[in-house]
């Protein structure tokens, strides 16, 4: 939110000399982020003057329309002659009053203004925008002093123009959404500098009559629990906005557009009411506010056709939807140029359906980013007054004396609060007097009880606020306070965070990372040795992800956690398997130009417990006991850490040196063994064999098992999944269940043997059947003791084998701890190792 300080003086008195830096440090003070304090004056240096346009010539022959005009700058140029100046806008004409800066200044982003020849003539200066000028975003034409303006040509335009204003640049939290105006703003820093305040919605208005000023019907009280409407007939539709209004709203970063609508967007800002402005003329019949019916269609103010839905709420009149509520109203009821009758209306809306709607539709507009944060439903009539007399001030016409006003707001109820909690949770004494003191600043109404409060903290009793307990009613522009905590955190702010000791707790020592998370950063390390790259997914996926992924009707992977209030309609769900989000990242860095990519990701899947209810209702003013978190506990979802990987393109480049190597299934599974290995899983636990288990190629998935137990898979991925997902063929993938992983035995240390290896090489011949891994398991039992290792180096199939078969040729590397072995004791241990395999699995020595 951007707001300059002159205008916050109109409602509270800041001290005539105060500091940017101690009006920064205030708000920051109170929790109100502070992005930007901006002197204007300084962003705009040399001479920056009014000018007046004295003749204008359009140039022809480009390819965009061009002018070149004479302009009267007084004396400013030292000549007292028109200046020129060459301008592409054309919202304006001859005798218009328009912004110049002269050759020699320099524009805020530090672009220096000269004189130079264009478009085959000379240009000196230059007529700004707003957007030039650092005063908004737009860039649609240049500014056009309006008459109610007093400045001739030559006079300075900082003044006129707002440029010697401080702009205060705010992030306003969303539990804050007082703040997003002028009155909330005005009201924080009175408290910060206990100063008066001027309420701008303590003002006196009229309430509803009992006729009302338009026919109106709410079907949804909950959606909608106030209603206001006020008709202003007569409006002269040619009443430009006043140029101080204007500046105003270009300053907050509003678009001036029409002088109803601006009226509307000036009393937002002012009162953190919302509006909407309806020209009467143009609606056909009463209006009826409910929900939208699935499928009902609106073409909103930015020109885009909507399709509702039956959670949005919509104002009707015959014709059906003229406007989204509380977002943005409809193309068929706005305010045009030939206005003469204006509806403002002024309503209070339910902020959660308004969040949903906002962003189910995209539509972040300024109304819905206040709605959705919390708006005071007791200004409607007072906005509604503000912006009649300010339209027939500036437009003319003739207010109805009929009022609408349907209120269904329910009064706040009333908080408990004992007179000692901030003291106990905070572990600052704040006596009661002064708790009252500072809740009451807020605009809490507190009722003590009979008994007086006593500003001495060493009292007891009831003075003490020992015992004594408080009952709170927030204001009504103040929504986010619902419980005692929100109210201790009040009296912590106002006091100042400041006088908040900082205790840190003492470390325990020796504890260090726990054997979790040792692993899971030995896991990370390792993949990433291996060339993977470390990505995080959003845990979000849609419905249709199970499908995309091919996963049985039946697969316990179907059933997902549903969020409550997801950040997209079209992703509610938590994700089950790392795959889907991960495959969405390697999709989308393949449209980005990326072929070769070895992708990671570690993180946690969510599996639902069905049928377990829901959890037990748990406040924040006392420790729950172990029973509720027992029971809230079952409630929460399984949420076991998993480690995915996937491939796509070559692995090892292609070069000068030869060919690139594409990724494989092997691959995949060779990256989930080395996370066995890497997780401290002895090898001869581990078990790899051929499995069927979506969404692998059911010819080329391992399922990995530990223990017996299946830990994991890997291999290539379906060609009917890389298809609805659209990635290249041969997509391989790989995920292990970490948390399913036993713990790492305690291992010792290997005897290193100093005497020289005995290396022979076998080849058998085997089924293709007959995976590798059990050959080489039954190589490893026959061996004994003398194996150090065997390792696959050569597959092999060929008609000289015969049908079916193949041919697998291992690496054996025989050593002796004690002693350099013979021939033949090598030899032996060969062929027991040949042994086992043939009566195993029916191995044949090659060439035997």
């Amino acid at each position: 939110m951007r707001v300059s300080v002159s205008w916050l003086r109109e409602y509270v008195d800041l001290p005539a000399d105060l500091p940017t830096g101690d009006l920064e440090q205030a708000l920051v003070d109170l929790g109100i982020e502070v992005e930007s304090v901006v002197d204007l004056a300084e962003t705009v240096t040399g001479q920056l003057v009014v000018g007046e346009v004295r003749e204008i010539e359009e140039l022809t022959g480009f390819k965009k329309p061009i002018r070149f005009c004479r302009v009267d700058v007084g004396a400013a140029n030292g000549t007292g002659e028109p200046q020129e100046i060459v301008c592409g806008a054309r919202n304006f004409a001859v005798s218009d009053r328009v912004v110049v800066i002269l050759p020699g200044g320099v524009l805020p982003g530090g672009f220096a203004i000269g004189a130079r020849k264009t478009y085959g003539h000379n240009s000196a200066g230059m007529i700004c925008s707003a957007k030039e000028l650092g005063l908004g975003d737009d860039h649609s034409g240049i500014i056009v002093l309006g008459s109610d303006v007093v400045a001739k040509p030559g006079d300075d335009a900082r003044p006129v123009v707002g440029l010697d204003d401080v702009v205060l640049e705010l992030e306003i939290t969303p539990d804050r959404g007082y703040a997003l105006s002028l009155r909330g703003l005005a009201r924080e820093l009175s408290h910060a500098f206990e100063v008066p305040l001027r309420d701008p919605a303590l003002v006196p208005a009229p309430g509803g009559t009992e006729a009302p000023a338009y026919p109106v019907e709410v079907r949804d009280p909950v959606g909608c629990d106030r209603y206001s409407a006020r008709l202003v007939r007569g409006v002269d539709p040619a009443a430009p906005t006043p140029s101080w209004m204007a500046q105003r709203l270009v300053t907050a970063g509003i678009r001036s557009i029409s002088l109803p609508v601006d009226i509307t967007n000036y009393v937002m800002l002012e009162l953190g009411q919302p509006m909407h402005a309806f020209d009467a003329d143009r609606i056909a019949g009463p209006l009826v506010v409910r929900r939208a019916e699935a499928g009902e269609k609106l073409t909103t103010l930015d020109g885009v056709h909507r399709v509702l839905t039956a959670d949005d709420m919509v104002i009707c009149d015959d014709t059906g939807p003229i406007s989204l509520a509380a977002v943005m109203g409809g193309e068929t009821s706005e305010v045009v140029a030939g206005t003469t009758t204006v509806l403002f209306e002024a309503a209070h809306w339910d902020p959660a359906m308004v969040g949903r709607t906002a962003r189910r539709h995209k539509l972040f507009s300024e109304a819905a980013k206040r709605w959705e944060r919390g708006v005071d439903p007791a200004v409607a009539l007072v906005a509604l007054e503000r912006a009649v007399r300010l339209l027939t001030e500036h437009g003319g016409g003739t207010p109805s004396a009929e009022i609408l006003d349907i209120d269904h707001v329910r009064p706040r109820t009333p908080i408990t609060l004992p007179a000692d909690l901030p003291t106990r949770r905070i572990g600052v004494e704040y006596p009661p007097a002064r708790v009252v003191a500072l809740l009451e600043r807020v605009g809490c109404t507190v009722a003590q009880g009979s008994d007086r409060l006593s500003e001495d903290p060493g009292t007891v009793g009831v003075a003490s606020g020992v015992g004594t307990t408080l009952s709170v009613t927030p204001p009504t522009w103040r929504p986010d306070l619902t419980d005692p905590a929100d109210l201790v955190e009040e009296v912590v702010r106002l006091d100042g965070y400041d006088k908040v000791p900082s205790v840190l707790p003492t470390a325990p020592p020796g504890r260090g990372l726990t054997p979790r998370q040792r692993r899971r950063r030995a896991v990370a390390g390792s993949l990433a040795e291996r060339g993977y790259v470390e990505v995080l997914a959003h845990p979000f996926v849609s419905p249709e992800l199970a499908d995309q992924l091919g996963l049985p009707a039946d697969d316990p992977r179907r059933p997902a956690v549903r969020l409550a209030n997801p950040l997209s309609e079209e992703e509610p769900l938590l994700r089950t398997t790392l795959l889907g989000p991960l495959l969405g990242v390697l999709k989308r860095n393949l449209g980005r130009g990326h072929r070769d990519l070895a992708l990671y990701e570690i993180g946690a899947v969510f599996h639902p417990r069905l049928g377990a209810g829901s959890p037990p209702a748990m406040g924040v003013d006392r420790r729950p006991t172990d029973e509720e978190f027992a029971a809230a506990d079952a409630v929460v979802p399984a949420q076991p850490v998993h480690v995915a990987a996937v491939l796509a393109g070559d692995l090892d480049p292609a070069g000068w040196w030869g060919a690139g190597r594409p990724a494989g299934w092997a691959d995949a599974i060779e990256a989930a063994r080395d996370v066995l290995a890497t997780a401290g899983i002895p090898d001869e636990r581990v078990e790899v064999r051929a499995a069927e288990y979506a969404p692998w190629h059911p010819g080329r998935c391992a399922e990995l098992l530990v223990d017996g137990a299946v830990v994991g898979h890997a291999g290539e991925l379906h060609p009917t999944v890389v298809a609805a997902l659209e990635l290249p063929r041969r997509t391989c993938a790989m995920e292990v269940d970490l948390d399913a992983l036993p713990a790492a035995p305690v291992i010792s240390a290997p005897t290193v043997s100093g005497f020289p290896p005995a290396l022979i090489d076998v080849a058998l011949v085997v089924d293709e059947s007959v995976p590798a891994e059990q050959v080489r398991r039954a190589l490893e039992a026959g061996a004994g003791e003398l194996l150090e290792d065997v390792r696959l180096f050569d597959v092999y199939s060929g008609a000289q084998l015969g049908e079916g078969r193949r041919s697998l040729a291992y690496k054996l590397t025989f050593r002796a701890p004690d002693r350099t072995l013979t021939v033949e004791e090598a030899v032996a241990a060969r062929d027991a190792a040949v042994a086992v395999a043939a009566e195993r699995l029916g191995a044949t020595l090659r060439g035997a």
